[in-house]
């Protein structure tokens, strides 16, 4: 699904396969920390229960919003990582943060998590 709309990005202003491939992988790596996070932290003591997914493709700008009833948590207090430990969990939040271009969230219910991913302007 959001590789599918990565390549709509590129409809109507083509661009290098290497620029298509990095947006895509970019934004899938972030989509999928933002899943997991939700199914793992939000829904930890809730069971199975829906996330609803919703993916505007601009003409410059995909956005992904996610929408949970889970538990909510203050992304301000999460901590930076210590990469130079090689930590083997808490890394989700900062993976989000280095492939997007804007990270908005808003603790509900329902809690909800906007990715927005701008497509990089090179020169033709």
């Amino acid at each position: 699904m959001v590789s599918g709309a990565c390549k709509l990005m590129f409809r109507h202003a083509p661009a290098t396969p290497e620029e298509m491939e990095a947006f895509q992988d970019e934004i899938v790596s972030a989509f999928g920390e933002a899943f997991n996070n939700i199914a793992l932290h939000a829904y930890k003591h809730r069971g199975a229960m829906p996330i609803r997914i919703e993916i505007a493709v601009g003409e410059d700008d995909l956005t992904i919003r996610l929408e949970d009833n889970g538990d909510s948590y203050d992304p301000t207090q999460v901590a930076q990582p210590h990469l130079d430990e090689l930590p083997e969990s808490g890394l989700g939040l900062f993976i989000i943060r280095s492939f997007v271009d804007q990270v908005q969230y808003q603790p509900g219910p329902p809690n909800v998590l906007e990715l927005i991913k701008r497509r990089k302007q090179t020169a033709r």
